[in-house]
């Protein structure tokens, strides 16, 4: 039976883990670091891949009606003029007058005005002070002395070209859709496609954030797995019904408690001013429900504000049709859109977190065990070859032999002969690898290896010829 881990210690066991294991590593950590950026280690970058791969699959080579797109992360600025990024894409920051730490103010705790507050001000003295009329304290020392807010652009600015100048000021792109907007047309006419279609991209993104915080969940540099399902008008609630499902499930089926999901709709006063619709999936993070990957309606509003700034007509013509409102041919339409938008790297946090389990000692494992139940499809290492005797050449030699059998079949597999056969166990235990093989001197008399399963430690004898299908499948299966 797994124990129960605190919420306070779940998040700091699975970063030790990460950095102890290979998954996620500080960037530049032997300079001190460079806060909220984050390097992804032999495993932390095949789980990723994975996570992506899977999205990638289920949105596009499953699907007739979705075609991908990997655009430049450096867009022309008009761009972000017309999409209303470069005017207001910001945040309101505060700052704390006692500890000068800069965050989200509408991110910060509530309390009620006038009430009254100790906390410790810059001479580390306590102090009592009322909370003033915006009702919010710092969210680190907790005075209620803070600046008055103003917007931050998250926009990180760059140049192109030898010379900086405003003329040459470039952005870094801070989301993967507007791509998509203004590649529209080169990529329906180029295709052939037919509303409905969507346009997907798995890329990096960037913004220059004023709170980072839970490790990997808010940085400055992130991926994003987007997709823009282009509609007709009056058929995008159906297909927003459609999608929010769909993409609510995708985290289920691979793996995620569905006790730690959740659909949740946005009330009107959270919509973004574009959107008829929005709803967040969210998952039950350490520090309480957060979103994983938001679900939006986006009208017709960023085609149309793309077709008015570049003077570009973005329609689509349908000579078979009338139009309904003057009855004349051909009909012309901006097509509405669905936008399904996660983050990559708070599905990888979400998948370790939700995989993360300890086991109490028992009379078989005297210290217990820590294992990431990790669904076999975003399992970073598919299965483990060992070598139970690692002096002996026959074995070992046999054992990368099984190895690259399974990656001349494209099963990512790992060969380990250091230690024990009990800490090599569990060192893919905490690697979340879902197969171990054990090759002894049984496999070299009768081409059999033991298999060792991850998440009950069962284990049963195989035909070495059969190895890598039996694993292949369960992948699959799974």
């Amino acid at each position: 039976m797994s124990q129960e881990v605190s919420v306070d210690d779940r998040m700091n066991k699975l970063v030790s883990l990460c950095k102890r294991r290979g998954f996620v590593f500080q960037s530049s950590e032997i300079y001190g670091g460079l806060k909220s950026c984050y390097d992804y280690g032999p495993l932390g970058v095949e789980l990723k891949r994975n996570v992506t791969d899977n999205w990638w699959r289920s949105m596009v080579h499953e699907r007739e009606d979705v075609v991908g797109l990997d655009a430049s992360i450096i867009m022309h600025p008009d761009v972000w003029k017309a999409s209303g990024h470069l005017d207001g894409f910001s945040d309101p920051l505060v700052e704390c007058m006692d500890c000068h730490v800069r965050f989200r103010a509408d991110k910060a705790p509530r309390m009620e005005p006038g009430t009254e507050v100790t906390f410790r001000d810059a001479k580390k003295k306590k102090v009592t002070a009322p909370v003033l009329d915006r009702g919010y304290v710092c969210s680190d020392c907790g005075s209620p002395r803070l600046s008055e807010e103003r917007a931050f652009n998250l926009m990180f600015s760059t140049h192109l070209g030898p010379v900086a100048s405003e003329e040459n000021t470039v952005y870094l792109r801070p989301e993967t859709a507007q791509a998509m907007f203004v590649n529209f047309l080169n990529v329906q006419q180029s295709y052939r496609l037919k509303i409905p279609f969507g346009i997907a991209q798995v890329g990096k993104s960037f913004r220059n954030e004023i709170t980072v915080r839970h490790f990997i969940f808010r940085s400055c540099e992130f991926e994003q797995m987007e997709m823009e399902f282009f509609v007709e008008p009056g058929s995008d609630d159906e297909w927003f019904e459609y999608w929010k499902k769909a993409r609510l499930q995708w985290y289920v089926d691979l793996g995620i408690d569905p006790s730690n999901l959740r659909l949740r709709p946005h009330e009107k006063d959270e919509l973004a001013h574009y959107a008829k619709g929005c709803s967040d999936v969210e998952y039950r993070f350490p520090w309480g429900w957060d979103e994983l990957e938001g679900i939006a309606n986006r009208t017709d509003y960023d085609l149309r504000k793309h077709q008015e700034a570049s003077g570009k007509k973005l329609e689509i013509i349908d000579p078979n049709r009338e139009d309904p409102n003057t009855g004349k041919r051909p009909f012309r339409y901006l097509p509405y859109v669905i936008e399904p938008a996660a983050g990559a790297t708070r599905a990888v946090l979400a998948f370790l977190l939700d995989a993360y389990d300890e086991e109490p000692p028992s009379e078989t494992r005297k210290d217990g065990r820590v294992v990431l139940r990790l669904h076999p499809r975003v399992a970073p290492i598919k299965a483990a070859v060992l070598p139970l005797i690692k002096k002996d050449e026959n074995l070992t030699a046999r054992a990368r032999a099984i190895v690259k059998e399974f990656w001349g079949h494209g099963i990512n597999s790992f060969y380990d002969e250091k230690d024990s056969i009990g800490r090599r166990y569990a060192r893919q235990d905490e690697a979340g690898t879902p197969f171990c093989l054990t090759v002894d001197g049984q496999t070299l008399e009768e081409e059999t290896v033991t298999i060792r399963y991850r998440d009950d430690m069962r284990q049963e004898r195989i035909e070495v010829s059969q190895a890598v299908d039996i694993v292949r499948k369960k992948v699959m299966e799974s």
